[in-house]
């Protein structure tokens, strides 16, 4: 099993890269250091609970979306990349994503 520092680095990468971050303006607006960032993603580093809470605001995402089943590391299958991207849009644009997913499978 890998380890939960090796995971919450392939997270926080996963989430940089989608948001089209580069580490080092990640680094600043967690007012965190670019190489720390780099550890992070790398899983040579623990993340404090505040080092978490910083690097999601940097990200604009839930922290659970961080670790959220790290024990589990779920595959990213289409439906769990739909489901994190569907986690990060705001309410209002959550109901309208629904309701076009709705039309959708009727027409399929």
């Amino acid at each position: 099993m890998e380890s939960i520092a090796i995971i919450f680095g392939r997270r926080v990468r996963l989430y940089r890269k989608l948001k089209k971050l580069s580490q080092e303006k990640l680094a600043e607006l967690c007012e965190l250091h670019p190489v720390y960032i780099g550890q992070l993603e790398r899983g040579e580093k623990n993340a404090s609970l505040e080092t978490i809470v910083r690097v999601s605001k940097g990200l604009d995402i839930s922290p659970t979306l961080l670790f959220g089943e790290v024990e589990l590391e779920r595959e990213h299958t289409p439906a769990q990349q739909a489901y994190d991207l569907f986690m990060q849009t705001s309410p209002d644009k959550q109901q309208i994503l629904l309701e076009l997913l709705q039309k959708a499978i009727e027409l399929i």
